[in-house]
This record gives structure tokens, C-alpha cells and sequence, in this order.
């Protein structure tokens, strides 16, 4: 039995992820402080009491010790309650003869060399200091406790981190109200955008927004943008598809209905084959407009595919054929060697039969049309190109060529006047670049399509 997948842990808001970054910086940098300020406050204690060390030990260097009785053991008074910490030895020959009350009566150190020495006497670590007396046979040790020491670093550096670790509160506050208000211009259009109506696409207020939110407030307007222009475009497609379609459904009820009511059976013959091709005109009207929506829906494909450009055109002239005899009209295609374009062969086929078809459809009867394909060399990129013998095209009506279900008046053909647009939407995007003039041939109308150079295989 399958175990329920685990559900995705819910994404931390950025205010928190703020909050926790500036707030642990804060504590780290606190805790580096703290550490840097014992060691700095153990170092400058040390070099202190060194120093007074070694001054007490200068002051005994300079008392007359030729009155000390070396049979007598003399103790220094106790003056200080703090004076117990500090304590001094005076040693004739290994025989003591002057200490503090409170110094111990085995020696300090064993060490002869002057300077500072640290030392374990009766269980107590000592820091000690050794210097000669005024006689070379008298040795001074001043001693003292690294319990005291300690606790005098430890004091200090309370007394310095104490008002530090009162103000963390109140600085951890104060991040946490500026966090919270610089946060607010992103909750503030989170809210608007929340309460905006599904169909509203006015842009939003850009007005006291901060410059890191304007870029993002930016890219939502540009994109409402889009979108309604994207909507408006839909809209307008849909109520001129409506439209071309009610024509042929209309001329196929009204042929449906002469054939009901046809006596002679011509009459109802020619009525059901204008049904019929009624009934093609749509199906082709349905077909584009599926073609069109597909091509709508991908912006840009994902695994770039070729295709043999001259293998689908001669697919598409084979197919064309029987139109193009019917009408007297001969079809020439010129691709002496296969060209493999960027362009997937379904698309290919869209693309040459749209442009085929054309030809031949707004050509009159007995018309040449020349297909030619011409592959990529050093000079100039992959290109085809169809001509026909037609009447050509004005350049107003050339300039507007592309643009949904418009149709050249007077042809006398039927149409809807999307090929073109599926044309100029497959030349987008693949960046193909189309070329539209008159025929230096023939006359008629001469289309030119070029494959970026550089993108065949």
C-alpha cells in the first residue's frame, strides 16, 4: 500500500526570513563582540596587574632589609580586605623572612630567573613575580591569586556587555517595526491585487511605491496590459469568426431548403452540391481557425524540429494538383536537392499549402505558379519563394495582408482571410522573415520567405 506523499512545507514569508537573517547577524555579531571583549579585557587585566605586581615588588626592592631579624619570621599586616589577594615573600638563603599574613610558607616558585611566572602553591594557581633584592641572596616573590584575575576579567566584562544584552530587546523591536514597515508596500499590493475583480485590468497605482516594488509593480501593469490587449484580440476574433461562419451555415440552409423543395431532380442536384460546397468553405473555415488557435497557444516550441522544405513542397503540389487541372492552371516546383530548414514538418505543410493555395485561388483560370526553394550558402540563408501570374496585389492591400479575415475585394473568391495570418504567426515564430512584391516574371504577386541565417543544419 502506498504511503500518502508528504505534503510541501509551507514557504516562509519574507518578513520572517528578514527577521530571522537581521536577528541572527545581530546576535552573531553580539556573541563576536562579547568574545573579542574578553579576550581584549583578559589581556589589558593581565598587563594591569602585572604591572602592579611588579611595582609592589619594586617598593620591597627598596625597603632596608638589614633590619629583618633572619631568626624572626615577619608578617605584614592586613590593612585591606581586598589585601589577602595580593601577597610577597622575602627569602634570605631558603629562609623566609617577611611575607604577607596571608601568603603561604612554602615559596611561591622555585624560580631563581627574574620576571613573571605562573605557579601552583597549596592547591591555588599564582601568578608570580620574581626580582632580586638589594643583596643577591635576597630573593622577592609578589604573588597573585588567578582566581582573583579571573574574576576581575569577568567583572569588567560584564560591566561592559550588561548594557549591550539590556538593549537587544529594544534593538530586536526596532528591527522588527522597520522590517514590518518596509514589508508593507509588498502586503499593500498583495491586498490590492487579492481585491481586484477578475475581469479588471486597469493598472495599478504606482503612485509612493518604493524603487525595489516599482519593477514588480511595473511588470503587473505591463502584463495587464498585454492581457487586455490579448482579450480585446480574442474578443474581436471571435465575433469575426462568428460571423464568417453564419455565412456559410446560412448558404447551406438556404441550399438545404431548395433542395426540400425542388420538384425536378437537377435542380435538386445543383442545390445539394451547392450544400456540399457550402459545407466545404466551413470545414476549411473551421480548419484554419483551429490552425490559427493552435499556433495562438505556443509561443515558442520547446525541442527545435527540421524538416526537408522540398520533400513537404512536393507533398503540397501533389495534393494541389487536381485543384489547380480543374482550373487549367500548372504548377511548377523548383528544388533541385533536399533543404532542411528549423521548421517542423507539420508546420511546414500549413505553411506551403496557405501559401499554395493562395496562388492558385486568386489566380485566374489557366495561371502559372512557380514554387521555389533555394538552400542556405555563403551568401544568403534558406529561402522559398511563390509566384504566380495572378493580378497582383496593390501595396495598401499588401500592407494590410496578415490581419484576421481581411480579404482583397473583387476576386471573386471565397475566403476568410486567415491563411495569411497563419503564415505571418508561424514566421514569428521562428523568425522568418516574409518579403511581399510583384512578380518582375509574371505580375503577380511574389512572396519571399527567409530562414535565419545560420539555422540549417
Amino acid at each position: 500500500m502506498n504511503s500518502a506523499p508528504p505534503s510541501a512545507a509551507k514557504p516562509r514569508s519574507l518578513q520572517a526570513r528578514l527577521l530571522t537573517t537581521v536577528l541572527g547577524l545581530v546576535l552573531l555579531a553580539w556573541l563576536v563582540a562579547a568574545g573579542l571583549a574578553w579576550q581584549e579585557s583578559d589581556h589589558e587585566v593581565e598587563e594591569l596587574l602585572d604591572a602592579h605586581l611588579a611595582q609592589t615588588a619594586a617598593l620591597l626592592r627598596l625597603q632596608a632589609l638589614d633590619e629583618l631579624d633572619d631568626d624572626d619570621l615577619n608578617e605584614a599586616p592586613e590593612l585591606h580586605k581586598y589585601q589577602p589577594q595580593v601577597v610577597f615573600q622575602l627569602w634570605h638563603e631558603g629562609q623566609l623572612l617577611a611575607r604577607s599574613a596571608s601568603a603561604p610558607s612554602s615559596p611561591l616558585t622555585e624560580r631563581q630567573k627574574k620576571g613573571f611566572v605562573n605557579s601552583q602553591v597549596g592547591g591555588e594557581s599564582w601568578r608570580v613575580f620574581v626580582t632580586q633584592g638589594r643583596e643577591d641572596d635576597v630573593r622577592i616573590l609578589v604573588g597573585e591569586r588567578q582566581s582573583m584575575r579571573q574574576e576581575i576579567v569577568l567583572a569588567s566584562v560584564l560591566s561592559l556587555l550588561q548594557p549591550m544584552a539590556w538593549t537587544l530587546p529594544l534593538l530586536a523591536l526596532g528591527i522588527w517595526w522597520a522590517v514590518r514597515g518596509s514589508v508593507r508596500p509588498l502586503r499593500q499590493l498583495g491586498q490590492a491585487v487579492a481585491a481586484r475583480q477578475p475581469q479588471s485590468l486597469a493598472p495599478l497605482d504606482s503612485h509612493g511605491i518604493p524603487p525595489e516594488v516599482l519593477p514588480l509593480v511595473t511588470a503587473l501593469n505591463g502584463l495587464f496590459e498585454r492581457t487586455a490587449e490579448l482579450l480585446a484580440a480574442e474578443q474581436q476574433f471571435t465575433a469575426a469568426a462568428a460571423h464568417e461562419l453564419r455565412t456559410p451555415i446560412a448558404g447551406i440552409r438556404m441550399q438545404a431548403q431548395v433542395a426540400q423543395g425542388a420538384i425536378e431532380a437537377h435542380e435538386r442536384a445543383q442545390a445539394l452540391a451547392a450544400t456540399v460546397q457550402g459545407c466545404d468553405r466551413a470545414t476549411r473555415l473551421v480548419e484554419q481557425l483551429l490552425q490559427l488557435a493552435r499556433l495562438d497557444a505556443e509561443a515558442s516550441t520547446s525541442v527545435q524540429q527540421f524538416s526537408d522544405l522540398a520533400a513537404v513542397a512536393a507533398t503540397v503540389v501533389a495534393d494541389l494538383q487536381p485543384y489547380a487541372q480543374r482550373r487549367q492552371q500548372s504548377v511548377e516546383l523548383l528544388a533541385a536537392q533536399p533543404v532542411r530548414v528549423p521548421l517542423a514538418e507539420a508546420l511546414a505543410q500549413v505553411l506551403l499549402r496557405n501559401l499554395l493555395d493562395n496562388a492558385l485561388r486568386y489566380s485566374p483560370d489557366g495561371a502559372q505558379v512557380q514554387v521555389q526553394i533555394s538552400p542556405a550558402s555563403a551568401q544568403a540563408p534558406a529561402q522559398l519563394c511563390v509566384q504566380d501570374s495572378g493580378p497582383g496585389m496593390s501595396q495598401e492591400d499588401m500592407a494590410r495582408l496578415g490581419e484576421r479575415f481581411f480579404r482583397v475585394l473583387g476576386t471573386g473568391q471565397s475566403g476568410s482571410g486567415l491563411g495569411w495570418s497563419i503564415l505571418q504567426r508561424i514566421a514569428r515564430l521562428h523568425n522568418l522573415r516574409v518579403q511581399l512584391d510583384r512578380s518582375p516574371q509574371w505580375g503577380g504577386l511574389r512572396v519571399r520567405i527567409h530562414w535565419p541565417r545560420h539555422s540549417t543544419p
